[in-house]
């Protein structure tokens, strides 16, 4: 993992980077749970890159604009399931305590299509002045 995504991946769960507590017995310690672990391709490979967090929540039926991103963008599920089309490919679920990564360059909507509410997580590693996304018409 190259230095600015391990330093993304502690950011981003709250994390540093350290022995566990089994690894060495002691008491009181946090431990990480590994929720995903994915090779992609299409990360920034600038000298400096810009990280995001974001939440996000949608109510029953909300969906996501039609759009794209430059760069992946990871999405962890805390409450609820969030379904990703993405074009020319089946739908794709993923429920709390999950996450999926949405690959660069193609086209995409996100729904909540159950009847509650589902909140998500959101990181992104773009180059600096790279927009969240880039909005489609369908």
């Amino acid at each position: 993992m190259r230095p600015h995504l391990a330093l993304s991946a502690a950011i981003f769960l709250g994390w540093s980077a350290g022995a566990t507590a089994q690894d060495h017995g002691a008491h009181g310690l946090a431990k990480p749970n590994l929720v995903l672990q994915q090779v992609v391709e299409g990360l920034p490979r600038d000298e400096k890159q810009s990280v995001r967090v974001m939440t996000a929540s949608f109510k029953p039926g909300d969906k996501t604009v039609y759009h794209t991103h430059r760069f992946p963008v990871t999405v962890y599920v805390l409450e609820g399931a969030f379904t990703l089309e993405l074009a020319g490919r089946p739908p794709l679920t993923v429920k709390a305590g999950e996450a999926l990564v949405e690959p660069p360059g193609v086209a995409m909507t996100g729904y909540n299509r159950t009847d509650r509410e589902t909140k998500v997580v959101i990181l992104y590693v773009s180059t600096v002045d790279a927009p969240f996304l880039d909005l489609l018409s369908h």
